[in-house]
Parts: structure tokens; C-alpha cells; sequence
């Protein structure tokens, strides 16, 4: 943590690394957490008292009291979705009104939005992308043709603006031939949110940003998804519609680069991806299944079941690089507890040539190299310090700081806020 610096904190594989979770740990250290781009199709799962919480767009610093929440430019913020959420926590407790901020640039999630996700994906036929139907990809489409609906137009003149872009929006869906919809009651709901968000704050959250950074105030930009989902340099077209990777904190947020600090990356220690794309070291045997379900792998939105796989260091070492990641913090490593053996993709052959650079295109002609080491077969979800780590984990734990060039700092041996160690 800096004083009057920017920490960022993402994934850096599909998405699901356990984001949440860190977020959490860490905000006593920070005086803001602030979300710096994706939408409600991203679930942040935080247990802890016995408790069960999924966050989408709220960011997940908002259980630790007194901070400050900013919710930045570069969401996209579903104005019933998020009334949902934040009514939730408020009867769970949570005093969310004078903490949570919202700018006045984020993108607004319209219904039409979620009916033009669901055409666009049934006219790509074999080729969908595996979209959650959240309305996410034409919300971003409309924010970058210069279209969209920010939370700002909702404090003027607001029914006029969203009257019109619904007719575009109904336009489009006549084109495609998708007539069969009803969005009655969920514009009902929708408005309802919008009448519940002006209860907030509405910022200019890049002044209140750089004015906190000023200040010498502590910021944790939080991020969703993952970097091999970031629409530059994830699996392209199999990919979310923002940029998930690290220079996304700065144009999500309106932070300069020389106000970053440290870039924690998150990953597990095996692999999982949802939805459709591409997936090198993907298990299809009882192996991949026995992961999937003692890792709990369904998605926290969603419900979708996980693709499952081992860990893929040619696809870290590019994450790594991409994000400029100074520390590393390795979840799920209890899902492993059992296993005789442990495996680890060091590279890929591609057309018979082994490479150990993430390539253009990974959808055809890739096979993972594998390294395999021994499991360490010890129940870790109790230890309190990494002293008790049997010597077969801590030999994965240097494997992987040899191969990635950077140092895990934190490794999590299980869902609850306490099941976290912080290694010295």
C-alpha cells in the first residue's frame, strides 16, 4: 500500500480468480476501493461470520466501514440490478449512502440493452461468444459509437434522453427480425432504479479521485473479469467488451499511470474459464470434474458450470507483462489438497514447434506442455501461517516464482476472509 498512490488489483486469467475476497482482506490497508470498468455480469463471492455475499457492480471494499466505495467511469452500472444488490446489503446491515459514490460517467445498462445482447448472440449462431445476456457488449458498443446513456443524464431531462435511445434501440431489434419481447415490467423496475441511485452520491469521480490521491489518501482500484477476457488482449472475439487489464484502471478511474503503485495479480492454482473460447490446458476427464467440484466452480452470477484445467504459465507469463504485476496472490490452493500429482503447462507446441509465448491465435493447433510435480496431500484449510506448509506445496510455491518472475505474496487456502496468508 502507498500513501497518495493508486494499487490495483486484478485477475489474470478468465475471470473468477477470487477477486472478491482479496478486496476484502486488503481494504483495512486503503482508504478507498474504487471499480474501474465491467458490469453486473461479474460476481465477486466474499464469505465471512458465516456469512454469503455476491457483489456485481458494488465494489468490495464496501464491508469495511468508513471507506469510501467509488463506482468509476468505465462500469457499466444496470440501475435495477445494483438497486437489488444494495438493498440487500443494506438489510444485511451495510450503510451504503454516504459511502458508495457513483460517477457520472459510467455507462447506464438499459432493458433494451439486455433484448439487443440476446439477438446479437442468436444471430452469430454457431459462432456465439457465450455472452451472460447481461446487456454488457451493446452497452459498451453504444458508449464507444458515441450513443450511450451515462448516470449524469439521469439528474436533467432524463425521460426525453432515455425515450430516444430506446427507439434506437427498438429500431435495431426490428432489423433483426426480434420482435418477441415484453420489457414492461423490467423498464418498471429499471426506473425504479434510477429514482433509488439518485440517493447517492453522483460524482465527478475523477476529480474526487486525483483530489484523494492529492490528499495522500490510499486508493485500491479493483477490476472484474480477467485478463485473457480483456478485449485487446484476451481470446479474441471470446472476450468481454472493456479492458480488464491494468492501463483499464487508468482510463476507468481518469488516473495518470505515474499514479500507479502496485499491481497485485490474481490467479488460481489450477485454471477455469466460463462460456465459450478457447482453453489450452482444459480438462475433459474425472480429473477436471473432481476440480470443478471440490472448487465449487459455478459461476457466482450465472450458476454456469466452469471449464476446469491446470495451471497455464505461458498465459500468466503474458498477463504478467501486459498488467506490469509486482505481486502475485495464488487462490484456491486447498482445492488441490488431495491430488497424488500436480500438473503445470510450461508451454504450448503449435504445429509441432513448442513456443513458450502466448500466440494470436490459440483456438487451433495448440498443445500444453506439461511439468508435473508431486501433490502435497495435506489438508491446509486450517493453517494459520505459511510455517505449516508441507515441503511438496512450498516447492509448487517456488516453481511458480521461478517460472513467473514474480513473488506470491499472498496465498488463500479457502473461501472465508480468515482462510488468508500473508507471507513475509
Amino acid at each position: 500500500m502507498n500513501k497518495g498512490k493508486a494499487d490495483v488489483l486484478l485477475g489474470l486469467q478468465w475471470g473468477d480468480e477470487g477477486k472478491g475476497k482479496v478486496v476484502d482482506v486488503l481494504t483495512p490497508e486503503y482508504d478507498v476501493v474504487a471499480r474501474f470498468q465491467g458490469g453486473p455480469n461479474a460476481g465477486h463471492t466474499l464469505e465471512f461470520e458465516g456469512e454469503k455475499y455476491v457483489l456485481r457492480s458494488i465494489p468490495s471494499g464496501i464491508f469495511q466501514g468508513g471507506k469510501i466505495n467509488i463506482i468509476g467511469n468505465g462500469v457499466v452500472l444496470a440501475p435495477d440490478l445494483f438497486m437489488a444488490e444494495a438493498k440487500d446489503l443494506e438489510k444485511s446491515g451495510h450503510e451504503l449512502k454516504s459511502r458508495l459514490h457513483i460517477s457520472k460517467k459510467a455507462h447506464l445498462i438499459m432493458p433494451t440493452h439486455r433484448i439487443l445482447d440476446a439477438a446479437l448472440e442468436a444471430a452469430k449462431g454457431k459462432n456465439k461468444v457465450g455472452t451472460t445476456g447481461k446487456g454488457i457488449g451493446p452497452t459498451y458498443t453504444d458508449k464507444v459509437s458515441r450513443n450511450g446513456l451515462r448516470v449524469g443524464d439521469i439528474l436533467e431531462n432524463f425521460e426525453e434522453k432515455y425515450a430516444a435511445h430506446k427507439a434506437r434501440h427498438e429500431e435495431m431489434l426490428r432489423s433483426l427480425n426480434y420482435t418477441d419481447y415484453d420489457i414492461t415490467e423490467v423498464e418498471k423496475v429499471w426506473m425504479e432504479g434510477i429514482e433509488y441511485m439518485k440517493q447517492f452520491p453522483i460524482v465527478d469521480s475523477e476529480h474526487e479521485v486525483n483530489n484523494l490521491l492529492r490528499e495522500g489518501k490510499s486508493i485500491l482500484c479493483e477490476g472484474a473479469q480477467g485478463t485473457m477476457l480483456d478485449v485487446d488482449f484476451g481470446s479474441y472475439p471470446f472476450v468481454t467488451s472493456s479492458n480488464t487489464i491494468c492501463a483499464g484502471a487508468c482510463t476507468g478511474l481518469g488516473v495518470g499511470p505515474n499514479k500507479i503503485g502496485n499491481v497485485y495479480g490474481i490467479m488460481k492454482a489450477y485454471c477455469t474459464r466460463v462460456g465459450a473460447g478457447p482453453f489450452p490446458t482444459e480438462l475433459f476427464d474425472e480429473t477436471g470434474r473432481l476440480i470443478r467440484d471440490l472448487g465449487h466452480e459455478y459461476g457466482a452470477v450465472t450458476g454456469r458450470e466452469r471449464r476446469c484445467g491446470w495451471i497455464d504459465l505461458v498465459a500468466l507469463r503474458y498477463s504478467i507483462m501486459v498488467n506490469g504485476v509486482t505481486q502475485l496472490i495464488m487462490m484456491k490452493s486447498d482445492v488441490l489438497d488431495g491430488f497424488d500429482t500436480i500438473k503445470a503447462c510450461v508451454a504450448y507446441k503449435q504445429n509441432g514447434k513448442e513456443i513458450n509465448y502466448f500466440p494470436y491465435n490459440i483456438e487451433e493447433g495448440i498443445e500444453p506442455v506439461y511439468v508435473e510435480m508431486p501433490g502435497w496431500k495435506t489438508d491446509m484449510t486450517k493453517f494459520t501461517s505459511e510455517e505449516q506448509f508441507p515441503k511438496a506445496f512450498v516447492d509448487y510455491i517456488k516453481f511458480l516464482e521461478t517460472q513467473l518472475e514474480t513473488p506470491i505474496k499472498i496465498i488463500s487456502i479457502g473461501p472465508d476472509r480468515a482462510q488468508t496468508i500473508i507471507r513475509k
